[in-house]
């Protein structure tokens, strides 16, 4: 499955995350039949990087636990590009502590919800939302995950256009 997927990880957050080869997994299952060819860049950074990001491109104060930066590129250019997902580990670990996640679970959530997110799928619109909650839970649970919404609210960072 996804043997033309090429998932490049790059953790300079100086904090533990998972391993490379689980990151590419849970974002292999998210991609599912979607896109058999894909190539995602994941940067694991700071608090400090992260909110630098979130100010520059959406405006708000303090790091955020995903961002996803979907690739612009024209509908006529074939590419399996679809773009970056950003992780701030030590916001994933914070809020997984507060949710009384496991943080394996979290970051998997993470990692998902961001997949998704350059896959075209939002959450701003409440009818996305629910679309977005049932798929995120349909694949965490494919992956031995327990559903992340029966305590949480929905994420709050969207989608961020080059």
């Amino acid at each position: 499955m996804h043997n033309k997927t090429i998932i490049d990880v790059d953790n300079v957050s100086g904090e533990e995350a998972p391993e490379p080869p689980s990151i590419r997994h849970w974002i292999c299952v998210a991609l599912g039949d979607q896109k058999p060819e894909a190539e995602i860049s994941v940067r694991i950074v700071s608090a400090a990087e992260s909110a630098e990001l979130n100010l520059h491109y959406r405006g708000k104060e303090g790091p955020t636990n995903v961002l996803s930066f979907p690739a612009d590129i024209p509908d006529f250019v074939e590419s399996a590009l679809l773009g970056d997902i950003v992780i701030c580990a030590a916001i994933v670990r914070q809020e997984a502590t507060e949710q009384h996640k496991t943080l394996e679970a979290h970051w998997a959530h993470m990692l998902v919800h961001g997949t998704l997110h350059l896959l075209g799928h939002d959450h701003i619109e409440e009818a996305d939302a629910e679309t977005m909650e049932a798929l995120e839970t349909s694949v965490l649970c494919k992956l031995n995950f327990p559903p992340p919404y029966l305590s949480t609210p929905l994420l709050k960072e969207e989608t961020l256009l080059p």
